[in-house]
């Protein structure tokens, strides 16, 4: 998915704290592309030259085994990146048990919660929700739990690497320096961000300024804007945090000897592409030994493969799937602390024709209160078609019932 295309998708659902926990990755395409591939299904490549090379997965992986952190790519919407990282992580771990394992997923706060689910303290049920994974992220944990049943089963460390979102939100609205320090959670200042990175993030901030625009001239955003150094200043928090984590995790596991175990992170492709983000900050911190493998499309044009993409791209094989429906009420939201506000409203959707408006504040949803988009899109994804869905919302301060009724059919 170009990231373009990404952006549009990701304003039809969360918004713009979206653009790092599915960063797109430019490398990765929906449908085979007229140009050229350059790799064979289920097959290793490395990206260090002008063309992709394959090379044997067995050297790879071992090579990999001797770094000390690796880092796993994926879309987070792609059960087959999730398949791959099982499959990686089952070969890394059969070379180098002494293994933890880093998730984007958790925050911090998390700790304790994965570290009682390693130690089989929890059931399923119970790990979820006082993980509070409905809250924390916007993916069906279906699509991890293979992974958290393997950390489990092996008794593999499990560590939160990530920050609160609501810090992430208010770094994007004030800057690093608009935050106290001591509201920072712990996170050390990030180092700078390279040019390439800051060219990747302008891409995509500039993308979103222009639908927030709706049509109206604003004039285009420049990369001196306040609002564009504070977005990058909360991307380089999230990797700066990540970074720190996976490094005070090697440490909190240390042997008696002092001897520091193997760190994986999972994560977004787009904190690994180019060693743009995370390995970024962990070299900074000192951390030089850095493995970053990346899952693509095994119909991925030559020409969406740069030279340096990751150390090396593992070729999904295609699917046979369905075509995706569109999108199911056609909004883009926001998080807010009083409900979920209809920050985008496409004209001619099924939200416009139900009667929902630009601004309205969801509170309610089949009867039960909502707090975040993420509860909601879960929400709409499992609604069969054909039936209603009540929604309350908040407009101009009065309580408005709105009724969604979905189609027979997609349409």
């Amino acid at each position: 998915m170009s990231s373009s295309s990404w952006l549009r998708a990701c304003a039809l659902t969360s918004g713009l704290l979206c653009t790092l926990p599915t960063l797109a990755n430019p490398a990765q395409s929906q449908a085979p592309s007229a140009a050229p591939a350059c790799l064979a299904p289920a097959s290793w490549a490395r990206t260090d030259g002008v063309t992709p090379q394959v090379v044997d997965a067995g050297g790879l992986l071992t090579a990999m085994a001797g770094r000390a952190v690796v880092l796993l790519g994926e879309q987070h919407d792609d059960m087959d990146h999730h398949r791959w990282q099982l499959q990686t992580l089952s070969t890394l771990h059969a070379l180098r048990p002494r293994m933890v394992i880093g998730f984007e997923m958790f925050p911090r706060r998390a700790q304790p919660v994965l570290d009682r689910w390693v130690a089989g303290e929890l059931t399923e049920a119970e790990f979820l929700q006082q993980s509070e994974w409905g809250k924390v992220w916007s993916m069906p944990a279906e699509l991890y739990l293979p992974l958290f049943h393997f950390a489990r089963m092996n008794r593999i460390p499990m560590l939160a690497l990530n920050i609160d979102a609501e810090l992430t939100r208010r770094i994007a609205d004030k800057g690093w320096d608009g935050v106290p320090e001591g509201e920072r959670e712990g996170v050390g200042r990030p180092a700078a961000a390279v040019s390439a990175y800051e060219d990747f993030l302008f891409e995509i901030h500039s993308q979103h300024a222009q639908m927030r625009q709706h049509g109206k001239d604003q004039g285009k955003p420049a990369r001196g804007d306040a609002a564009f150094r504070n977005f990058v200043d909360s991307q380089l928090a999230w990797d700066r945090a990540m970074a720190e984590a996976l490094l005070a995790g090697r440490a909190r596991h240390a042997a008696a000897d002092g001897s520091l175990p193997f760190a994986v992170g999972i994560m977004g492709s787009g904190h690994v592409r180019h060693g743009h983000g995370v390995a970024h900050q962990l070299a900074a911190l000192g951390e030089p030994s850095i493995g970053q493998l990346m899952p693509v499309e095994a119909a991925t044009p030559c020409v969406e493969l740069p030279a340096g993409l990751a150390d090396a791209v593992f070729a999904v094989p295609a699917l046979r799937q369905p075509p995706p429906p569109p999108p199911r009420l056609g909004v883009g939201l926001d998080d807010t602390d009083g409900g979920i506000r209809i920050a985008e409203l496409t004209p001619g959707s099924l939200a416009e024709r139900s009667g929902l408006r630009r601004g309205d504040l969801i509170t309610e949803a089949a009867g039960a209160p909502v707090r975040r988009s993420a509860q909601l899109i879960g929400l709409i994804r499992r609604q069969p078609a054909g039936t209603w869905l009540p929604l309350q919302v908040m407009r101009e301060g009065k309580a408005v019932e709105v009724v969604v009724r979905f189609p027979r059919e997609a349409r």
